[in-house]
C-alpha cells in the first residue's frame, strides 16, 4: 500500500520541495542575490509549489536575511523551509548553533540532514553507530518540541543500504521516533542506477510501517538522477526534491523540469497544490527565469522546456507532425509552455515552407512554396546554414514574395581599425540608414570593428525607434566555409538577440567577415522592428 500523502491524505498527489535556492545555490558559477532569491521564491510559489528550502540559516549573511524577507514578501501558496543538520556530537540541541539558528528563521518547516552511511558516521562524523541515532532522534525532537514540521533527509542513504540495510533503515526509524513528518531517502553521491533506487525504495517501504510518508532526493553525477526520482514516485514515494533546471552541487539535482512533467502527463499523479495541469503551462517561463537570473544556460535540447525540444526538421517528420503532432512528439508543446517549431534547410520540402508561411498568415501555392525552397536550397550551398536561423527564414520568405516592407535599409558603413600607442586598439564606425524620407547617420567606438559598427547601427536607428534600446545581442559566432582559401576563405556569422525571454537569430555569409557581420545584425533589426518585438520602452 502507498504512503499517504500530507495533502489530504491522497495517494495520487506528489508533494514538491524546490530547492533550487539552497542546493541550487552551491552550483559552480551561481551565485544569487537576496533579490535573486525573492523573485525565484515568487516563481515557485505562483507555480504551485508545496514547499521552498530557502537556505541554511546561520551559514552566511545573506541566507539569514533571505527568511526575513520572504515573510515580508507574503507569499501566497508554498511554504517557507529552513535547512540545517543534526546536531553536533558530544552537544545538547539546545547548545547547537544550527539548530538554533533554525529556530530563529521563524519558518513553519526545518529540512535537516544525518547520516545514513557507516563510513560517514565512523570516518567523517567519528562518532559511535549508537551516538549518531541518538544526534538524529534528539535534533528532530528539539525542533518538533518547538512548534516546527520537520522533514529529515538521510544523506547517503542509498550508498549506506547498500552497505548496512539494518543501520540505514534504523536511522529513518530514529528519525521517525523523534516525530518527524517526512524521511528522505537521499542518494548524495548521485552514483545509484534506476533499478538499485527501485529495489531499495521497494524494500524501504516495506520495512517501515504504513502510513510513513517517503521522499526521495537524486544527484545526476552518473546521469539518473531524474530517472531515479521517477522510479522512486512508482514505488510509493510521495516528497520529491529537486531545482529548476537541474541546479545543484557537482553534476547537479534531479531537474524539476523534467520530473513535474513526468509526473503529471506521463503518470497521471497531481502535484502544485492541484490544477497542476494548467501551472504546467508556465514551467518553461519559470525555467527560463532562473536560468536568466543564474547565467545558467537551458541547453537547446533541453528535455521539454529547450528550444529544440519540439523543433523539426527533417522533411519526412515535418510532413507527419503537419497531419498529426503525435506522430514525432511525446507531449504537447503548450503543455509545458513551449512550441513546436520547423526547421528550414536544404533537408526540408515543400510541406516545411507552407507551415512556414502560414505561421505567417500567409497562403502560399504550391509553385510559390517550390520557388522559396529552391531559394533556401541555394542559400544552403553557399553556405548558409538556416537551421535555427529563424529570423533569417522568415525575412527570406517575406522578401521572396515581396511581403516585406522594409523598417528601414542601409545605405553605407564604414568602419577602421588601428593600434594607438597608450589607447591600443581601438576601431571607428559610421553608419548611414534611410527610414522612410529620412537619412540619419551615427558613429560608433568599439574594441572591433564589428562592436563598432553594432554601436554605430543601433545609435543610428535609435533614434527613430526607441523599441531597439531593449535589445541585446546575446551571440556572436563566426565560422569559416573551405578553409582551402585561407584568409580569403568565405565566413558564416550567427547572431542571436532578445527581448526577455523571445529570442531570434540570424546569419549571413560573405568572403569579408565584416560584411556578413553587418548583414546579420541588419536582419536581426529589421525583424525585431516587422514584428514588433519590444521590451519597456515603445516608439
Amino acid at each position: 500500500m502507498l504512503a499517504e500523502s500530507a495533502r489530504g491524505g491522497r495517494i495520487d498527489y506528489v508533494e514538491l520541495l524546490d530547492t533550487t535556492l539552497r542546493d541550487g545555490s552551491q552550483t559552480r558559477g551561481v551565485t544569487f542575490t537576496l533579490r535573486d532569491k525573492i523573485r525565484v521564491a515568487q516563481l515557485l510559489d505562483e507555480l504551485g509549489v508545496d514547499l521552498i528550502e530557502a537556505g541554511w540559516p546561520g551559514s552566511n549573511p545573506k541566507d539569514s536575511l533571505v527568511f526575513k524577507a520572504l515573510r515580508e514578501a507574503g507569499l501566497s501558496r508554498s511554504r517557507v523551509a529552513a535547512f540545517g543538520s543534526t546536531r553536533r556530537k558530544d552537544l545538547r540541541p539546545e547548545q547547537d548553533q544550527s539548530l538554533n539558528a533554525i529556530l530563529e528563521a521563524d519558518v513553519p518547516v526545518a529540512v535537516i540532514f544525518g547520516k545514513s552511511w557507516t563510513l560517514h558516521v565512523t570516518e567523517v562524523l567519528r562518532c559511535s553507530l549508537e551516538e549518531n541515532l541518538r544526534m538524529v532522534t534528539e535534533s528532530v525532537e528539539y525542533l518538533v518540541d518547538h512548534g516546527l514540521e520537520v522533514v529529515f533527509d538521510a544523506e547517503h542513504f542509498f550508498d549506506g543500504y547498500k552497505d548496512s540495510p539494518g543501520y540505514a533503515v534504523s536511522v529513518l526509524r530514529a528519525a521517525l521516533e523523534g516525530g518527524a513528518r517526512a524521511v528522505v531517502l537521499c542518494d548524495t553521491n548521485g552514483g545509484s542506477l534506476p533499478h538499485e533506487v527501485e529495489s531499495i525504495v521497494r524494500e524501504v517501504r516495506e520495512l517501515l510501517k504504513s502510513g510513513v510518508t517517503l521522499g526521495v532526493h537524486t544527484h545526476n553525477d552518473a546521469g539518473c538522477a531524474v530517472a531515479n526520482t521517477i522510479v522512486a514516485v512508482k514505488e510509493g514515494v510521495r516528497h520529491v526534491q529537486g531545482t529548476m533546471i537541474g541546479l545543484g552541487e557537482r553534476c547537479g539535482n534531479a531537474d524539476l523540469t523534467q520530473v513535474i512533467p513526468a509526473l503529471v502527463l506521463k503518470m497521471g499523479l497531481d502535484c502544485l497544490g492541484g490544477g497542476a495541469r494548467e501551472k504546467l503551462r508556465r514551467l518553461r517561463e519559470v525555467a527560463l527565469t532562473v536560468s536568466e537570473l543564474t547565467g545558467f544556460p537551458v541547453m537547446p535540447n533541453h528535455p521539454y522546456i529547450g528550444r529544440n525540444a519540439f523543433a523539426h526538421k527533417a522533411g519526412v517528420h515535418i510532413d507527419a507532425v503537419l497531419k498529426n503532432p503525435r506522430a514525432y512528439e511525446h507531449v504537447d508543446p503548450s503543455s509545458v509552455g513551449n512550441e513546436r517549431s520547423f526547421s528550414v534547410s536544404e533537408l526540408a520540402g515543400r510541406a516545411t515552407i507552407v507551415e512556414a508561411a502560414r505561421r505567417l498568415g500567409i497562403e502560399l501555392s504550391r509553385e510559390e512554396a517550390g520557388r522559396v525552397l529552391e531559394e533556401v536550397k541555394r542559400m544552403e550551398a553557399d553556405g548558409h546554414h538556416l537551421e535555427g536561423a529563424e529570423a533569417t527564414v522568415t525575412l527570406l520568405l517575406l522578401r521572396s514574395l515581396g511581403r516585406l516592407v522594409e523598417p528601414f535599409r542601409l545605405v553605407s558603413w564604414h568602419v577602421e581599425t588601428g593600434y594607438e600607442g597608450s589607447r591600443g586598439l581601438n576601431s571607428r564606425a559610421t553608419v548611414t540608414v534611410a527610414v522612410g524620407d529620412s537619412i540619419v547617420s551615427s558613429s560608433g567606438e568599439g574594441v572591433g570593428p564589428v562592436h563598432a559598427l553594432d554601436v554605430a547601427l543601433r545609435r543610428a536607428l535609435v533614434i527613430r525607434f526607441r523599441q531597439l534600446e531593449d535589445v541585446r545581442l546575446t551571440n556572436y559566432k563566426v565560422s569559416v566555409i573551405g578553409s582551402d582559401d585561407g584568409t580569403s576563405a568565405s565566413v558564416r556569422v550567427y547572431t542571436e538577440f532578445s527581448i526577455g525571454h523571445r529570442t531570434w537569430s540570424t546569419t549571413s555569409v560573405s568572403r569579408n567577415v565584416v560584411d556578413a557581420s553587418v548583414k546579420a545584425l541588419v536582419d536581426g533589426y529589421v525583424y525585431a522592428l516587422a514584428f514588433g518585438l519590444q521590451g519597456d520602452r515603445s516608439t
